[in-house]
């Protein structure tokens, strides 16, 4: 109930918020929409694996149609440093779509399966868009602020040789998925974690991500990522920095994903309401749970890749 409370309370407010859309999330399988009812607002090993291996045959059913792939090309130091670029070879000057999965803060990789999550850069580079998916370093070996530094270590790439590849350095989008999502906030609005030009993209898109720790929302990976010391935790949260950053985000959550992590995402747009007098672009994904919100991409339901491209013409 309190995802329509806000929503409703943001829609008040001037928000360009996306209600509820039955139409795309009808095109899938009725078998997939019920068995992704049926598992409900958790986030468990079974739900991931269950919820992957329903889209992955969704996901792979549209041809390359063209797009050229470049895989495991080389951003930073670290074997975890590595990106695919997905890209019409014929466009020039494209937006550039970088996309960070998530993972937990331990795990988490571009190639999940054969299909996902390949199908979000498919998705994009069918649209005209450099589309980048890019693999971090990860907990416990790599703790915060690896995640965010390895963000901003994908977009410093972008700038330098998006080019070549036919994408716009000027025009660069970031979108982060749960722990990816996490890491593309801190990244953003954490001032510290810039270069000395500033954070260098137009727009971020964050999707169902954890942005407030504390020692009451503590997990095993979110300790191991953000550590033990409680007088720590709000420096390295991502919405204690919201005012510290201007650049325009576009929130979504799905109507499946657990509590701790669609109430962060409410609670982040509720914060740059107040900071700006506006409130965000905001979406809510009815039928979706934490993984088919983007597994759903290049499939028959692309209403979140729709919303997305939206937000991104916005804000070219």
């Amino acid at each position: 109930m309190k995802h329509l409370l806000v929503c409703a309370a943001l829609a008040a407010a001037g928000a360009p918020w996306t209600p509820p859309a039955a139409a795309q999330i009808a095109n899938l399988p009725p078998e997939v929409r019920a068995k992704i009812a049926e598992m409900g607002p958790v986030l468990t090993p079974d739900l991931i694996r269950t919820t992957m291996e329903m889209f992955k045959p969704l996901a792979a059913a549209k041809s390359l149609d063209g797009i050229k792939i470049d895989a495991d090309v080389s951003y930073g130091p670290d074997a975890r440093n590595k990106l695919d670029l997905y890209r019409m070879p014929q466009k020039a000057a494209m937006p550039v779509l970088i996309y960070i999965t998530g993972g937990g803060y331990v795990g988490g990789d571009k190639h999940s399966n054969d299909a996902i999550y390949a199908n979000v850069g498919i998705f994009f580079a069918r649209q005209g868009l450099l589309a980048i998916n890019a693999n971090y370093r990860l907990a416990p070996q790599h703790p915060w602020p690896a995640g965010a530094e390895d963000v901003g270590k994908v977009v410093a790439w972008a700038k330098a040789n998006a080019a070549q590849y036919g994408g716009d350095p000027g025009h660069i989008f970031l979108m982060g998925h749960s722990a990816g999502a996490t890491h593309v906030a801190s990244y953003v609005l954490d001032p510290s974690l810039h270069p000395k030009d500033g954070a260098g993209v137009a727009a971020t898109i964050l999707v169902s991500g954890f942005y407030e720790v504390t020692p009451e929302n503590l997990a095993p990976n979110v300790t191991a990522y953000f550590g033990g010391d409680a007088a720590k935790y709000a420096a390295r949260s991502p919405i204690t920095h919201v005012g510290d950053s201007r650049v325009p985000l576009f929130i979504a959550v799905a109507e499946y994903d657990p509590p701790f992590l669609e109430i962060p995402s409410l609670d982040l747009a509720a914060k740059v309401c107040a900071r700006d007098g506006k409130c965000p672009r905001f979406a809510w994904l009815r039928g979706h749970n934490h993984i088919s919100e983007l597994a759903s991409l290049n499939t028959k339901d692309d209403e979140l890749g729709r919303l997305v491209l939206d937000f991104i013409r916005t804000e070219q």
